[in-house]
């Protein structure tokens, strides 16, 4: 396997080199944007202030339920819209924004799209991203998707989405980063920089919007907009931090969710939005609602009606109306009637028209509407070949019994067999952007990939074996005979491309249909088999992974999938991705994740269960766990070694070892470090994933590589909720996942 350089390193070395101006300017405010923001607010009448917290959706790509509004064009030019979702493109973008210099003050509109995983060119859904572990690689993709989206015309992505998520039958999982709030931290600051670029205003930069907040991934049953009832620990713990660290990173805006927490709506929740976000973080930018959000709070029945919902949500700190028409409706009477001070819109309206001045559009409302440039930035072989690197990177090794993989590029004759082997809309996945006319040619099948990559050298055998869902075995024969046929099988199964994301809730996550049947009747030929599973959240396919020797989870891969994946399948890329989430053995383990907390009778393994916390029809431990993924070569930890064993509050300890490629390849490790506090006021998790480093390596060389460990590691919210250290015994684990811990031993904190 050739080491080579690639775009994406040199891409990666440039953004890391980067970070930190990225950090700052992302934050950095010109000095008389303030000023600017108040004499424009003193200009402007109490409608023209509430029609800037209104947002419409333009009349295609709708991604909610859509209110018909006739007039939308004659309401901008009176100045009663701030903000466009669903309007994209430099010609559409500009002649909307021309109707909004009609208006009296000429204030510009915001255009917000939802790119959440690519624009023109389609990078892997973001759990497939975060299986990369690879941060430089998540922000180059933002990065890529950001110049996209700012070239058409758009100033705005409702993205990264943050939520941690421990239940894959929440079909939304696959726009987060999995179920780790470390990892998950990491991830949500690396997108934001991306999108952010080196400052907002740049022509290359569009606005992040960390969504959704807050605990919306906790769903009760994994089932999209339901209920969330969690305690404070839970709350701080897990499912806030990948919000702190986006405000950190300066996130533009925030989106609130659809859910309730502990019973009250996050749309209208105070302790979200004013005393956690805009309070004790300090958020500068804007809020805006989930699409709707504001009205349903009348279905959750929290207010009686779309009046007293506008008047929540306000009060509570929501900024800007999404679809709901709340605002518009309302905020006027509810001034006067005395039930809303001018005063809460005056600071909704600021945070709004900051961000406006920030971009520029003030100085030039049509500077991002560029046809031109448009033509110029999108769909480059650049951006495809960006894409095709993250796809490779996001691709998990589940198993290769036998060294099966990689696969010898001189083989006579391969049969790709499934209902996902010739798909080409799929490998886009859920809540990609449709372009009319050219998504067939612009995205790779895995066969054409396996095709292109391997010539006329081999003889492709093809048969589709059966539907993704339905329960039709009539394919079955033609496709046992093309395996009969081939030296070689390749099996490409999983859920449709619209089976995960949002509203796409499943209480069965199996292979759906009658696929596993398929790989069942294929590997009963004798002939060597690799499936690939293909799919938007941890599936269920245990017959698979019990029997066939080697497994690829491919996810959803984007416009360049078949190409990345052919590079694995012959070895001209080691995968090296690791799993963000645990994947479960069946739905009734469900919430199975790795940072679980010791019990007064814990089971020490999946044998040990009579009067202990466990199934007993199941073992405790997933399927694939947290940080599992293999490679083509192999590697040995050795030679652990801290600086010291007891550190005080005020200082550091270092953790080094050895990390050795001892196979034939060259390939890359995620090497993980996970603490335990074995005794403290409130109980910690069995381990923490605390760092990690992804380091590349040739066969037979070896990298000494340093963890450091100090209070930022060490600290967690003790028995009264207060973010400490606590003094006592601390486990350290290191190893190549959550459950494969190679190097131990352990250190003490002391007063």
């Amino acid at each position: 396997m050739k080491l080579k350089p690639t775009l994406l390193t040199a891409a990666i070395a440039l953004l890391i080199n980067n970070g930190g101006a990225m950090a700052q300017s992302a934050k950095k405010q010109p000095d008389n944007v303030d000023v600017k923001v108040k004499t424009l607010l003193a200009k402007m009448t109490l409608e023209e202030k509430i029609g800037q917290l209104n947002q419409y959706t333009g009349d295609n790509d709708a991604t909610g339920p859509v209110s018909k509004n006739n007039n939308k064009l004659e309401q901008i030019k009176q100045g009663k819209v701030g903000s466009m979702l669903n309007v994209r493109g430099a010609k559409d973008t500009r002649q909307i924004q021309e109707a909004a210099m009609q208006s009296r003050l000429k204030i510009p509109l915001l255009f917000g799209q939802d790119v959440i995983h690519g624009y023109r060119v389609t990078f892997p859904v973001p759990l497939a991203e975060a299986a990369s572990w690879d941060l430089g690689a998540i922000e180059l993709s933002a990065r890529i998707a950001a110049k996209e989206a700012a070239a058409s015309g758009l100033h705005w992505t409702f993205a990264p989405m943050v939520d941690i998520a421990r239940d894959p039958r929440w079909g939304r999982v696959m726009e987060g980063a999995g179920e780790d709030p470390y990892l998950g931290s990491l991830i949500a600051k690396a997108r934001v920089h991306g999108f952010q670029g080196k400052s907002l205003g740049d022509l290359d930069a569009i606005m992040a919007c960390a969504k959704h907040f807050a605990a919306y991934g906790a769903a009760i049953a994994g089932r999209d907009y339901n209920s969330v009832d969690m305690s404070d620990r839970l709350l701080w713990e897990v499912y806030l931090p990948p919000f702190k660290a986006a405000v950190d990173a300066g996130a533009a805006t925030f989106m609130n969710s659809f859910n309730d927490l502990n019973g009250i709506p996050a749309t209208g929740n105070s302790y979200l939005q004013r005393d956690i976000l805009k309070g004790k973080w300090g958020f500068t930018g804007f809020v805006v609602s989930d699409w709707g959000s504001i009205g349903e709070m009348i279905a959750h029945g929290y207010v009686k009606d779309s009046y007293d919902a506008a008047n929540a949500a306000i009060t509570a700190g929501s900024d800007m109306d999404m679809e709901s028409r709340a605002y518009i409706g309302n905020l006027q009477q509810l001034v006067k009637d005395g039930k809303v001070s001018v005063k809460l819109i005056d600071d909704a309206v600021s945070r709004i028209l900051r961000k406006k001045f920030e971009l520029g559009l003030f100085d030039d409302p049509y500077r991002f509407s560029n046809e031109e440039r448009e033509k110029s930035v999108l769909n480059s072989a650049e951006n495809k070949q960006a894409a095709k690197e993250v796809a490779e990177k996001s691709i998990v090794l589940l198993k290769n019994d036998k060294q099966l993989l990689p696969l010898s590029k001189n083989v006579k004759s391969i049969a790709v067999i499934g209902p996902l082997a010739k798909s080409k809309k799929d490998m886009k996945g859920f809540w990609s952007i449709d372009w009319a006319g050219a998504d067939e040619n612009d995205l790779v099948s895995l066969y054409d990939g396996i095709q292109h990559k391997l010539g006329n050298n081999t003889k492709l055998l093809y048969a589709r074996g059966c539907a993704i869902q339905d329960s039709s075995r009539a394919g079955f024969d033609e496709a046992v005979k093309a395996a009969k046929d081939a030296d070689v099988v390749i099996m490409a199964i999983g859920e449709a491309g619209d089976m995960s994301g949002e509203a796409k809730s499943r209480s069965n996550i199996h292979i759906p249909g009658v696929q596993e049947e398929l790989v069942k009747a294929i590997q009963a030929t004798g002939k060597p088999v690799v499936v690939l599973v293909m799919g938007g959240r941890p599936l269920i396919f245990n017959s698979t992974a019990d029997n066939v020797p080697a497994i690829l989870y491919t996810w959803w891969l984007g416009s360049e999938a078949g190409n990345a994946i052919a590079d694995v399948l012959f070895g001209d890329y080691n995968p090296a991705g690791k799993l963000p989430i645990s994947f479960p053995r069946s739905e009734g383990q469900i919430p199975v994740f790795y940072a679980q907390k010791s019990t007064g009778r814990p089971s020490v393994n999946d044998k040990d269960i009579i009067y202990k916390s466990a199934y007993l029809d199941l073992p405790n431990s997933p399927r694939f766990a947290f940080g599992y993924g293999l490679s083509y070569t192999t590697f040995k930890y050795s030679d652990l070694k801290l600086s010291k064993t007891k550190l005080k509050n005020t200082e550091t300890l270092t953790a080094t070892f050895t990390l050795t490629n001892t196979g034939k390849y060259a390939g890359e490790e995620v090497a993980q470090l996970y603490l335990h506090d074995v005794v403290a006021s409130a109980v910690r998790p069995v381990k923490e994933l605390k760092d990690f480093k992804k380091v590349m390596l040739k066969p037979g060389e070896s990298v000494t590589i340093s963890f450091v460990i100090g209070k930022d590691k060490l600290s967690f919210y003790n028995s009264k909720m207060v973010w400490t250290t606590e003094p006592g015994k601390f486990e350290l684990m290191i190893g190549s996942a959550s459950d494969d811990v190679r190097l131990k031993s352990d250190f003490e904190l002391v007063d």
